[in-house]
């Protein structure tokens, strides 16, 4: 079970709106969102509603401004709570479309998959556990896509716009 709350405005004031599951469309609670504060479990925002647009991970903690969960913009239009049912977590990353080409394997965190593989584009993936965290950039920067097990054959199945895969960071609760 997970608990969030936002804030229209900065530093955890103004209306306020609290979760504890999956929000399709946030947009008639608030009209904007400055601040979050997450009391429990892992949460995926996105910039608009039906889990569209930019995708933004938040951990249990403050937010006190957009910037600082690496928004864009104070729109958040949805979130979803990300399943802690596993403690392991296993990819595949695949160097063409359609799971074709070298495979490479992961079961923990990879701040550079550059450096690591020697891949700086990632055209499919296979999530075997656990949930995943794709970045744009090495170090956990950039665009972010959630993964959750199953076969992504191209990154447009990921919500991806080109093939930039930078880092990967398993979803964990870490308090």
């Amino acid at each position: 079970m997970g608990k969030i709350t936002f804030f229209e405005d900065r530093a955890f004031q103004g209306r306020r709106y609290e979760c504890t599951s999956d929000q399709p469309n946030l947009q008639p609670h608030l009209s904007r969102c400055n601040s979050i504060r997450v009391d429990s479990g892992c949460w995926m925002l996105y910039e608009r509603a039906h889990y569209q647009g930019l995708q933004y991970l938040v951990r249990r903690g403050d937010y006190p401004n957009y910037q600082h969960w690496m928004g864009q913009g104070d729109s958040v239009g949805s979130c979803c709570l990300i399943p802690q049912q596993t403690r392991s977590h296993r990819l595949r990353l695949y160097e063409r479309e359609d799971h074709k080409g070298p495979v490479m394997e992961l079961s923990e965190d990879c701040s550079s998959i550059q450096d690591r593989f020697r891949l700086s584009e990632v055209r499919s993936l296979h999530v075997l556990e656990g949930c995943w965290v794709l970045y744009e950039m090495p170090n956990y920067r950039g665009r972010q896509y959630l993964l959750r097990p199953g076969e992504y054959r191209h990154y447009h199945d990921w919500g991806a716009v080109d093939a930039k895969a930078g880092s990967l960071r398993r979803v964990v609760d870490l308090y």
